[in-house]
C-alpha cells in the first residue's frame, strides 16, 4: 500500500469522523448546542473593557493588546536601566508538539492572553490551557483539548500546526482549532459551552489565526490559499451562535471586483485570498480592517490575467454586515506570492504634515505603507527590507508599484526579478516568505516609532503553468510553481518614524524573525528562531540584554503584572512552515529541537 493510499484512507476516515460530530449535517452547520448562557451582566470582559484595554496597565486582553494592535504596554519597571536584572522567574511545559499529516511535530505561535492573573494560551492544535499566575509561578488550572483529528487537519494544513491564540469574551474564551471550528469554552471550568463548524477541510479550509470579538461577535479569517480555496472573513453571534455574516475575499461573477478577472474560465473559483491573520477594529467609525492574502495559484499570474481583487489588498469592512467600505490593492497580479495579510495597525498620528486617521501594514513584498483608514488613500511607503528586486519603487501618489500599468492585464514589474513560465529559476527578493510573514509589528505611541520584524531572504522560483478547471483535493496545492534553494536567511528589527514614514534604525539579526516584537516605553523585544529572547533599546535597537531559551522561539513578547509586579513571558517551541520549506535557508536551526514550553521573565 502506499503513503498516497495510506494517507487518502486517513483522510476518508477523518472526514467520516467530522461529520460525525455533525450528525451528518455540512460541515458548516452548527455544531454542539450550549450548555451555559452567558448575559450582559457578567463580570467577565466586555466590549468596553476591550476598548478601555489601553487604560488597563496590568493585563493583556486582545492579539494585539489594544484594537488597534499597538502591542504597547506602558508598564515601566523592567525598562533600559533594569532589564540587566531580568531573570527567569517560572517556566511550564505545555502540549501540542505532536504531529499529524505531512507534519513531524506541532509549534507555538500563539499571544498569551492575561486577565486578572490568569494566562491563557494555546498549542497548535488548538488545545486552551489556562494558567493560574499567582504566587509568583504558573500552575494549570485547566486545558481544553478540541480533538482535533491529526492526520486529517495536518494534511490540509498548508504551513504547519498553528494557532495564534484566543479571544475572551464575558465568562467564556473563544478559539480556533485547525479544522475549522470556533470554539466557546467556560473560562470558569474549561468545559466546552458550544461549538460551531466555520470553515470546511473538506474544501482544504483551516484557521490558524486567534479569533477578533467586537460587540458580542466572534470574526474568524480562514487559510488555504496555496489549496484553492475561496477566501472569506466570517461573523458568529456569539449569543444564537449563528453566522451573521460571511464577506468572500474574491468575487464571484457578476459582483464588484470580479471585473479584474480577466479569463475565460473562472479562475475566481480558486482564486485564494486567504485571511490568517487576526484583523483590527476601530470602534469611532465601526470598521473592521482585514488584510487578504494570494491569489491562487501563487505564481503563474498568467492563469489569472487581471489585477486579481481582491488578493494582495486590505479590506475596511462594516463590522455588522460585512459590507466593503473601501478596499486598497499593494500588489495587482502578484507574481510572487507576497499577500497582502500582515495586521493592520490603527494610529492617530500627525503624519506628512496633517493630522491623519492611519492604517499602517508592513507586507510581505519589503514595503511599509501607510493608508487614511476613513478613505483608503494612500499616504506613505517605505522599503524595510536591505533587498528588494521586483519593483523600482512606488508611486509617491498611489502607492502603486512604479511599473503598474491598468492597462494591462500582465503586470510587467522588473523582469530580472519577477518569475514567470518563460523565465525558467528566478532568485527573488524578498523571497517567498517575504520581508515580514504572519509575525506582529508593534507601536510605541510616545516615540512615534513603528517595530518591524523583517525576513531578509531571497530564493530562486519556478513557475509552471497551472490546470485550467482543477479537480482538486482536500490537501492538494494549487501553486503553480514553488520555491527552492533559498539562499542564506538572515533578519533585522526595522523602525519606521511614523510622522514622516521614514525609516530610522535597523538591529540586524543572524536569523529572521519569526515570533514578533513587543514594545515597552524604552525597550523592543525581539523573538529570534534559535531560541533567544532579546530586548533592544527602542531608540536605537541596540541589543541590552538576551536569554537562550534552547527552544526556538515562534511566538511575540507580551508583558503584564500580576500583584503590583511586571512580566515578559513568551511561548518556546519552534513550528510553523520553517522547518520544512525554509530549512536550507538558515541550516543551523536544524539543530532546534520541537518543543513546547512557557518561558515567565521578572526582575527577581
Amino acid at each position: 500500500m502506499t503513503d498516497q493510499t495510506t494517507r487518502s484512507q486517513t483522510r476518508t476516515s477523518a472526514q467520516a469522523l467530522l461529520r460525525a460530530m455533525v450528525g451528518g449535517a455540512s460541515l458548516l452547520t452548527l455544531l454542539a448546542v450550549t450548555t451555559t448562557t452567558t448575559s450582559a451582566a457578567d463580570s467577565g470582559v466586555t466590549q468596553q473593557t476591550l476598548e478601555a484595554a489601553d487604560a488597563n496597565t496590568a493585563d493583556w486582553l486582545t492579539y494585539g493588546r489594544n484594537l488597534s494592535a499597538h502591542r504597547f504596554s506602558p508598564l515601566a519597571q523592567i525598562n533600559r536601566d533594569t532589564v540587566k536584572n531580568l531573570k527567569v522567574a517560572y517556566t511550564l511545559h505545555l502540549g501540542g508538539v505532536e504531529g499529524g499529516g505531512i507534519w513531524t511535530h506541532g509549534g507555538l505561535e500563539a499571544t498569551p492572553i492575561v486577565k486578572d492573573g490568569f494566562m491563557y494560551v494555546t498549542d497548535g492544535w488548538g488545545s486552551v490551557y489556562k494558567l493560574d499566575l499567582h504566587g509568583g509561578h504558573a500552575e494549570l488550572a485547566w486545558k481544553m483539548d478540541p480533538k482535533t483529528d491529526h492526520d486529517w487537519a495536518g494534511a490540509v494544513a498548508c504551513c504547519g500546526v498553528d494557532n495564534r491564540g484566543v479571544a475572551l469574551w464575558h465568562d467564556q474564551v473563544i478559539s480556533h482549532a485547525l479544522d475549522g471550528r470556533l470554539i466557546a469554552t467556560n473560562a470558569a471550568d474549561g468545559k466546552v459551552a458550544w461549538q460551531r463548524q466555520i470553515a470546511n477541510p473538506d474544501k482544504s479550509e483551516s484557521i490558524t489565526g486567534a479569533p477578533l470579538v467586537i460587540n458580542d461577535i466572534a470574526i474568524s479569517g480562514v487559510a488555504g490559499g496555496e489549496y484553492g480555496i475561496r477566501g472569506w472573513i466570517a461573523a458568529t453571534d456569539l449569543n444564537t451562535h449563528k453566522e451573521i455574516w460571511r464577506t468572500y475575499t474574491i468575487p464571484a461573477k457578476g459582483e464588484p471586483g470580479s471585473e479584474t478577472w480577466k479569463d475565460n474560465y473562472n479562475a475566481m473559483a480558486t482564486g485564494g485570498g486567504a485571511t490568517w491573520v487576526t484583523g483590527t477594529y476601530d470602534p469611532k467609525t465601526e470598521t473592521l480592517f482585514w488584510g487578504v492574502g494570494n491569489p491562487g495559484p501563487d505564481w503563474d499570474r498568467q492563469f489569472r490575467p487581471g489585477d486579481n481583487l481582491y488578493s494582495d489588498s486590505v479590506l475596511a469592512l462594516d463590522v455588522k454586515t460585512g459590507k466593503i467600505k473601501w478596499h486598497y490593492q499593494y500588489m495587482p497580479n502578484d507574481a510572487f506570492d507576497y499577500d497582502g495579510v500582515s495586521e493592520p495597525v490603527l494610529v492617530d498620528v500627525e503624519t506628512k504634515g496633517a493630522k491623519r486617521h492611519v492604517m499602517m501594514a508592513a507586507e510581505r513584498n519589503g514595503f511599509a505603507y501607510a493608508l487614511d483608514r476613513d478613505t483608503g488613500k494612500f499616504i506613505w511607503g517605505e522599503q524595510f527590507v536591505d533587498k528588494q528586486s521586483w519593483t523600482k519603487g512606488l508611486d509617491p501618489v498611489t502607492g502603486k508599484p512604479l511599473e503598474y500599468d491598468p492597462t494591462k492585464e500582465i503586470q510587467p514589474y522588473l523582469p530580472e526579478g519577477t518569475p514567470s513560465r518563460e523565465a525558467g529559476n528566478k532568485i527573488v527578493c524578498p523571497g517567498s516568505m517575504g520581508g515580514k510573514n504572519w509575525p506582529p509589528s508593534a507601536y510605541n505611541p510616545t516615540l512615534k516609532l513603528w517595530y518591524i520584524p523583517v525576513i531578509e531572504s531571497c530564493n530562486r522560483i519556478t513557475t509552471t503553468e497551472a490546470p485550467k478547471n482543477p479537480k482538486l483535493k482536500p490537501g492538494e496545492g494549487f501553486t503553480g510553481g514553488g520555491p527552492s534553494d533559498p539562499v542564506r536567511i538572515t533578519g533585522s528589527v526595522a523602525a519606521i518614524d511614523v510622522t514622516t514614514g521614514k525609516l530610522v534604525a535597523k538591529e540586524r539579526t543572524p536569523f529572521p524573525s519569526l515570533g514578533g516584537v513587543l514594545a515597552t516605553p524604552d525597550l523592543v523585544f525581539n523573538s529570534e528562531p534559535d531560541g533567544k529572547l532579546v530586548a533592544l533599546d527602542a531608540k536605537t535597537l541596540k541589543p541590552l540584554w538576551q536569554f537562550d531559551t534552547g527552544a526556538g522561539l515562534n511566538a511575540p513578547p507580551i508583558t503584564f503584572s500580576v500583584d503590583g509586579k511586571q512580566y515578559v513571558a513568551v511561548l518556546a517551541g519552534l513550528g510553523g512552515a520553517w522547518d520544512k520549506w525554509y530549512i536550507d535557508g538558515t541550516p543551523e536551526l536544524k539543530k532546534i529541537q520541537p518543543g513546547s514550553s512557557l518561558y515567565v521573565f521578572s526582575l527577581n
